[in-house]
């Protein structure tokens, strides 16, 4: 069996090639998309460049300066734009792509992954943020009903105050892709304050106490994600 590399250890550098070796899986183009864009941009910049006050030398040594910037920055926003959406492409519809999406929030987002699941691997993770909680379910929607409002129910007694949200991941009718997962949460109404959500979480600790372990499985999501967090958040 190959030996996977742990995204902690690699440099930036690495860290940027493994991405690209992810990425060019499902988007093979990705290099030619690439180097069109830093050219494109890299003489837009020129241009923007050779149009300032100058002359001789120093003019085109600032525009070639200004183009390389122009296109590097161009290159990497789009870089950053298609390496998320392969990364969303290789994970969707695999057991724990949810949460390794989930885990990509920033501060002020705390994620509980697998705090409940049934024998056919239909998962609910919780998220505690500026909306309340939020349970995420992934699996069979059918199944997930009745798992993820017996949840609701166990939340709602310990904090009967907290709104209580329930998403499933998914491709049906009523569900959010998982390419929209993040941007549906971060647009949610904020309804706790931030001091508040260190009291909830400590509340959710007796209910968690009771709880199984359980190991998310293991494999099918991409452990580039890791990796390629860096490149995709906030963008």
């Amino acid at each position: 069996m190959a030996k996977q590399t742990d995204a902690s250890s690699m440099n930036r550098r690495q860290q940027f090639a493994e991405t690209y070796r992810i990425t060019k899986r499902t988007d093979p183009r990705i290099g030619w998309w690439l180097l069109l864009t830093f050219l494109v941009t890299g003489v837009l910049g020129f241009l923007l460049f050779k149009i300032l006050p100058g002359s001789g030398a120093i003019e085109w040594v600032l525009s070639v300066i200004g183009g390389i910037m122009f296109g590097t920055l161009g290159a990497l926003i789009l870089f950053s734009r298609r390496a998320q959406a392969s990364a969303y492409s290789q994970m969707e519809g695999q057991p724990g792509a949810a949460a390794a999406s989930l885990n990509m929030l920033k501060r002020g987002w705390n994620v509980d992954t697998a705090v409940a699941f049934n024998r056919q691997q239909d998962v609910v993770h919780r998220v505690v943020g500026p909306p309340g909680i939020l349970l995420v379910g992934e699996g069979n929607g059918s199944r997930l009903r009745a798992l993820m409002a017996g949840e609701r129910r166990k939340h709602e007694r310990v904090v009967a105050e907290t709104p209580v949200h329930e998403i499933v991941v998914g491709r049906e009718e009523g569900q959010v892709p998982l390419p929209q997962l993040m941007k549906k949460l971060r647009k949610m109404k904020r309804e706790v304050r931030p001091a508040d959500i260190t009291d909830i979480r400590a509340r959710l600790k007796a209910l968690d106490a009771s709880r199984p372990a359980v190991p998310l499985p293991k494999g099918p999501v991409p452990t580039s994600m890791k990796g390629m967090r860096q490149n995709m958040r906030g963008r």
